[in-house]
């Protein structure tokens, strides 16, 4: 059974960092792709940052370019995203999800499993 569990997140002010971690369980970690998304309240969940299997290849959503890092290791079966320069735009649920394959880029539809979120508050 695959399981993902989402940590490091809360309360956080306007150019603090936080590092979020998810660990993943039920699988071989390092053939899957793994990304991040989030949703602010009232918005649709929107993709932020993908990362291969293999930990070569990366992406990221405009907003976050040059503030966030996605990252893995996999020999602990984690994936991470360091996060600074937060601004309070960047409050919402982080979530984080599994691809089916080695690469699968920013579409949410393309996610297989998702953690259960966890908040991410940015106050000015």
């Amino acid at each position: 059974q695959v399981r993902l569990v989402e940590s490091g997140g809360g309360p956080a002010q306007t150019g603090d960092s936080l590092r979020l971690a998810c660990a993943f369980s039920g699988r071989p970690f390092s053939r899957y792709a793994m990304a991040w998304f989030r949703q602010a309240p009232g918005k649709q969940r929107e993709f932020v940052s993908c990362i291969s299997g293999s930990g070569s290849y990366t992406s990221y959503a405009d907003s976050v370019k040059g503030r966030f890092t996605i990252s893995r290791d996999n020999a602990k079966n984690t994936l991470y995203l360091q996060m600074s320069g937060l601004k309070p735009e960047d409050t919402a649920v982080y979530y984080c999800a599994v691809g089916e394959t080695e690469w699968v880029g920013d579409s949410p539809s393309l996610y297989a499993y998702w953690g259960q979120g966890i908040q991410v508050t940015v106050s000015s």
